[in-house]
């Protein structure tokens, strides 16, 4: 079972949460002072201690609500993939210079090597909980499983209410606009009486009594001197659209609010800036809260898709691959993973 208290200051363990504390442990991890833990080239600690700190490193960003033995027997693969380039196609060219990433790859594969370590994650990246969370549609990839088990999510057009279920390349989720908090426009949250909507109404009509009153006493004069000051005057300035928006309430708490024509309003959280990225295999569309697992995760010399607050091929991900080659379950067999892919208890399928 996961821990309750996750954003341990701490432990400072890194989390799939856009929390400021998780931020400032990401931080702690990467380039604070907490990068002695996970720097193990001056370690007093044994080889052993090593692995198993990597490994709870690498689990606490990467499904710490998945149960160890289940990760172990169905996220990991028996052995890393093969990354040597293949015969080379006009499509991914083109789809690369699309991408701006081309430019990128040529001074690093000449320096730097492939970080296939990373690419152990591949399955964890594939589940439906984590897809949306990459998505920028919820905070925290708990929040992602919720909208799953809600029944807020749709795969393929279908509502899915499995979390648990892998992505194939080409598959379309789409999350329904209302559940997203990011997207909702926060209502005022003091709401009048009738009793007092009585007595403001009453006001108003006395004072537009007493303005109406007013003005017929103090006519403006039709004297040349009063007609030369009024031609002087400055040109009034139009209303533009969002004055005749409707006004709404905005949360003092959220930072970054942003406007449109329509006078609605989207919100992020604060310290969201460091998470707003889309992974390479993503092709999402917001304005229809919808995106497309294109393919799955790969990587390239130097570069590595699947985002993490370690290093690709460091030696985090080297030390967690270790830990978890000598340390596994009975892996399943390949029928087994055919028949079922995401490892769910009552989902066998007939060999057709």
């Amino acid at each position: 079972m996961r821990d309750a208290n996750v954003f341990n200051l701490a432990r400072s363990l890194p989390r799939m949460s856009w929390k400021a504390v998780n931020l400032w442990s990401i931080w702690n991890r990467s380039i604070g002072p907490g990068t002695a833990g996970v720097k193990f080239t001056k370690s007093s600690k044994t080889l052993f201690q090593q692995r198993w700190a990597s490994k709870r490193f690498v689990r606490a960003y990467h499904g710490d609500w998945i149960a160890e033995k289940r990760f172990q027997r169905w996220f990991l693969p028996p052995g890393l993939p093969n990354t040597r380039p293949s015969t080379s196609s006009t499509i991914t060219k083109e789809v690369q210079d699309y991408a701006g990433r081309k430019r990128q790859f040529q001074p690093r594969a000449s320096t730097q090597p492939t970080p296939v370590t990373s690419l152990m994650l591949v399955e964890v990246e594939r589940r439906l909980d984590v897809f949306i969370f990459r998505c920028c549609f919820a905070t925290s990839a708990w929040q992602a499983r919720q909208l799953v088990v809600h029944g807020k999510v749709k795969l393929n057009g279908k509502k899915q209410m499995n979390p648990n279920v892998l992505l194939n390349p080409g598959d379309l989720v789409s999350v329904d606009p209302s559940a997203i908090d990011m997207l909702k426009v926060v209502q005022s949250p003091v709401k009048d009486t009738p009793e007092q909507e009585a007595v403001e109404t009453s006001k108003s009509e006395s004072e537009g009594e007493v303005e109406a009153t007013s003005e017929t006493e103090d006519k403006p004069s039709t004297t040349p001197e009063a007609s030369g000051s009024s031609s002087t005057a400055p040109p009034t300035r139009p209303k533009s659209a969002l004055e005749d928006a409707p006004k709404t309430f905005i949360n003092p708490e959220t930072r970054a609010t942003v406007f449109n024509h329509r006078g609605t309003s989207f919100s992020l959280p604060a310290y969201a800036s460091p998470h707003l990225f889309i992974p390479a295999y993503i092709e999402p569309a917001f304005n229809t809260c919808s995106a497309v697992y294109v393919r799955h995760p790969t990587a390239r010399p130097g570069y590595s898709e699947i985002p993490s607050p370690f290093g690709a091929d460091g030696e985090v991900m080297r030390f967690a691959w270790e830990w978890y080659k000598k340390h596994r379950p009975r892996m399943r067999s390949k029928k087994d993973t055919w028949i079922n892919p995401s490892g769910g208890k009552g989902n066998w399928k007939m060999v057709q």
